[in-house]
């Protein structure tokens, strides 16, 4: 049995030619090298796994292949010395770097001193290694990598030339991808490459060890199902089924699914990051000049398309701002399943029949989806479900709308019907609760839901019948008859109105306005309003005009009695006959009440009450 080589190494590229993603730094490298251009410290920057020590290998090989007399196939293993500064970091390292540099190479031109991960140097190695990067012999070639340039310091970093690598694309790597299942005899579906790609996040070398891994997992026969499961992501279909029952504002089968989802083991955090790139996809989709930004296959272009016809730029803005905000909020919450839940709900309330609501936080009533159906079977996420969505008949609830709910009162003949029903239907045991003596106009009645009875008598059924055919005269609050009526009702309050040129204004006292003030006060803490009472009682109105004038210590008191001063004004207004009254209150910090707290503070206070205490003091000679 032959050793397994991970693909990693096995294919690691020879040449240039066979660098993915890195065309424009191979190509200055060969043409540096033809030229005889090449710079004596090059530094290598980029992220990991996209072919830094690759490339500076093949320029090392490559250098020495210049002189014709070279034998190709010699790999110059003893002109090549590799030094990973993560263990060799001392200055002492350094040191004996530096006194190998001074030895000519024995086969070839150049010796070359790659040094990996040369940020993790300390400064005193940096520092003495400073003098030779800067002038070191002719037959030397320093190639430094790192993937943190920010950590070299600047005096280094100005003695180098520079290449940066880029992340590799998902498109280079699947079709590096490709050629390798193909040289292995692997067939292998270009959207689970994708996949692969798009998990590996720009490197190469990632990509090799999860397509080795799945290939472990699956055989020859590289599936889309396989790599999901295998790697533990949401599929792109997860994602169409999930937008579809938003799009068509199926709250109940969007909660089962999302079950189903949890059930799997996905994390939620990582769902609606997906879900929230999948609208931004669905956006991209919608104009033709920013179709490329969407990295996919060309079926699963079709496939987004298709659904972002569905929905126009509004819903998608909303929906991305949502689900990004409950991305954002996501690891702060204290239930995170509810937390994503209610996200779904609120995407799913966006449009409703078509209509786009103003506000984001509204969702749906459950009472919409009293008789729509939800899958029995829950879905699963590599599978494509087959969702039976009913039309929902929408309404947003009263909360969400700026009119008042129209609210009928009975009148007196069909308040004596309803008692009489009512007393029927107790007496017989058919209902435990009463019924309001008015009923909202868009409520069904509780009779509705009172089970017959197959003994029940002729008047239960008559009362019946007249509660309810009463009730299928109301209207619902949004309904063109419902607007109507409350036009005419705000008609006849402006016909009715009051004239108050017509009120009394008859002439009073300043006591009579004071005795009417302390018997509305004493009423009050009869009835149980004692912080009101105690208000009022503060102090004694002042008569200026028809405006009575009080004085508080303290704004909390002056803003208490303006809250209530509507049913104070009312009572004396009546009281006084008068209805040009008004209240000018004022706060005066002065106008406080003298405490007695000292012991001679307090016999004064006795003293004013019964002079004959002080009386009492000067025939027995105390002192006080």
């Amino acid at each position: 049995m032959e050793p397994f080589i991970v693909s990693a190494r096995k294919y690691r590229p020879e040449t240039f030619e066979d660098v993915v993603g890195q065309s424009a730094i191979t190509k200055t490298l060969e043409n540096a090298i033809a030229s005889n251009h090449l710079a004596q410290a090059l530094l290598f920057t980029g992220p990991r796994g996209v072919g830094k020590t690759t490339c500076a290998r093949i320029l090392a090989k490559k250098i020495n292949q210049q002189n014709a007399e070279v034998d190709p196939d010699e790999d110059f293993a003893f002109n090549i010395f590799e030094l990973d500064a993560a263990s060799n970091n001392s200055v002492d390292d350094i040191r004996s770097l530096t006194e190998q540099v001074r030895i000519p190479p024995q086969v070839g031109n150049f010796k070359v001193y790659i040094i990996d991960e040369v940020h993790m140097l300390s400064t005193a190695a940096f520092n003495a290694f400073l003098k030779t990067l800067e002038e070191p012999p002719a037959h030397a070639i320093f190639i430094l990598a790192t993937t943190e340039k920010h950590k070299i310091i600047p005096t280094i970093l100005s003695r180098c030339q520079i290449f940066d690598f880029k992340r590799i694309t998902v498109a280079d790597m699947r079709g590096h991808l490709k050629r390798i299942a193909g040289i292995e005899g692997i067939t292998a579906d270009d959207e689970a490459l994708h996949i692969i790609a798009q998990k590996a996040d720009g490197a190469l070398r990632d990509s090799l060890s999860i397509f080795d891994r799945v290939v472990s997992f699956s055989g020859k026969d590289l599936t889309v199902q396989a790599v999901t499961e295998n790697l533990n992501v949401l599929d792109r279909e997860t994602y169409f089924n999930i937008s579809d029952l938003i799009i068509t504002s199926n709250i109940p089968q969007l909660l089962v699914d999302y079950d189903v989802i949890m059930s799997k083991g996905f994390d939620g955090h990582h769902f609606i990051a997906g879900l929230a790139s999948h609208f931004r996809d669905l956006m991209v989709c919608k104009d033709e000049r920013t179709l490329h930004l969407l990295d996919v296959s060309d079926s699963v272009k079709v496939k987004y398309a298709e659904q972002s016809r569905k929905v126009d730029l509004v819903f998608l803005r909303e929906a991305i701002n949502l689900s990004n905000e409950a991305d954002f909020k996501y690891r702060s919450s204290r239930n995170p399943r509810l937390h994503i839940e209610l996200c779904l709900m609120q995407l799913a309330s966006i449009l409703t029949d078509g209509e786009k609501k103003n506000d984001v936080n509204y969702i749906i009533p459950a009472s919409n989806f009293k008789n729509q159906p939800v899958a029995a079977e829950a879905t699963s996420s590599y599978q494509t479900p087959q969702h039976t969505v009913n039309k929902i008949d929408a309404a947003p609830p009263v909360a969400q709308t700026n009119q008042p709910v129209e609210v009928k009162e009975l009148n007196k003949s069909d308040s004596d019907n309803h008692n009489q029903a009512v007393d029927i239907l107790k007496d017989k045991k058919e209902i435990n609760t009463p019924i309001g003596s008015s009923i909202v106009s868009n409520q069904t009645s509780r009779l509705d839901k009172v089970p017959a009875q197959p003994n029940s008598n002729k008047s239960i059924e008559e009362a019946r019948k007249a509660l309810l055919d009463r009730n299928k005269n109301k209207v619902s609050g949004l309904s063109i008859q419902a607007i109507n009526a409350k036009k005419a009702h705000v008609v006849k309050n402006n016909h009715d109105q009051v004239d108050t040129d017509a009120l009394p204004e008859e002439e009073f006292t300043e006591l009579q306005a004071q005795e009417s003030w302390s018997s509305y006060a004493a009423h009050l803490r009869e009835r149980g309003q004692l912080i009101l009472a105690s208000i009022m009682e503060a102090d004694t109105p002042k008569l200026n005009g028809n405006h009575l004038v009080l004085r508080y210590p303290n704004l909390s008191m002056k803003e208490d009695l303006e809250k209530a001063q509507g049913q104070v004004l009312e009572h004396i207004k009546a009281s006084l006959k008068n209805y040009t009254i008004e209240l000018e209150i004022h706060v005066d910090k002065a106008v406080q009440k003298k405490y007695a707290y000292t012991d001679h503070e307090k016999f004064l206070k006795l003293v004013e009450k019964n002079p004959a205490i002080d009386l009492l003091r000067r025939n027995f000679d105390l002192e006080f």
